[in-house]
This record gives structure tokens, C-alpha cells and sequence, in this order.
């Protein structure tokens, strides 16, 4: 079993940046593979950036490439999300998840769930 928390979302104004961060306990993260999603009120929950955890693959939508950039710490079991150059459409409630093995797009496929973080962009 896996327990994920999720921290450091926030409000910001357009253009400028924030930090999340995706704690795991419970075991290792080793094996895994980690996505961040995130659901805006009203809309369905998209993938936003992920990364494989065997092979260090990382994986972006189009939306957020160049702007956003995920990466792990093995040795913190721990995954972050850098967010820059932020914008007014990217106000959602950001999750992070695990599955265990291949990386996947689809947001059914992940096992297990952290509660989620605000994050809130103004224009």
C-alpha cells in the first residue's frame, strides 16, 4: 500500500511560478510509475506530467511542455512538479498518483492517490 500527500499549491498571479511536491510512505516508490493530474471545476481530470520511475523517462502534456517540468528523489521517495510561467488555465486541483510498473496517460490506470492541492492562477 501506498499513501501519497501532495503539497505546495497556492495562489499566484499569471507568470509566475510554484512548487508542488509529492510525498510517498508506506514502501518505496521504486518500480512505480508517477503521473500528476489535475481537475478544474466543471471539466474532467487531465494528465498533466509524469515520469517512470525504472527508467527516468518523464512525460509532459502539450499544454504544460516547456513550462512544467517533474522529476523524482529515489532516495526522499518523493516527486515534484516545477510549475513556471503559469497561467489563468491552469487553476485546477492538482493530484499526484502511483501505479505499479509501465507509465500511462490514463488517469484509471493509477492505483493510488494523493488528496490533492489548489493551485489558483490570476490573471
Amino acid at each position: 500500500q501506498v499513501q501519497l500527500g501532495e503539497s505546495g499549491g497556492g495562489m499566484v498571479q499569471a507568470g509566475g511560478s510554484l512548487r508542488l511536491s509529492c510525498a510517498a510512505s508506506g514502501r518505496t516508490l521504486s518500480g512505480y510509475s508517477m503521473g500528476w493530474f489535475r481537475q478544474a471545476p466543471g471539466k474532467e481530470r487531465e494528465f498533466v506530467a509524469g515520469v517512470s520511475w525504472s527508467d527516468g523517462w518523464r512525460y509532459y502534456a502539450d499544454s504544460v511542455k516547456g513550462r512544467f517540468t517533474t522529476s523524482g528523489d529515489n532516495a526522499k521517495n518523493l516527486v515534484s512538479l516545477q510549475m513556471n510561467s503559469l497561467k489563468p488555465e491552469d487553476t485546477a486541483v492538482y493530484y499526484c498518483a502511483a501505479k505499479m510498473g509501465r507509465f500511462s496517460r490514463s488517469d484509471s490506470a493509477y492505483d493510488y492517490w494523493g488528496q490533492g492541492t489548489q493551485v489558483t492562477v490570476s490573471s
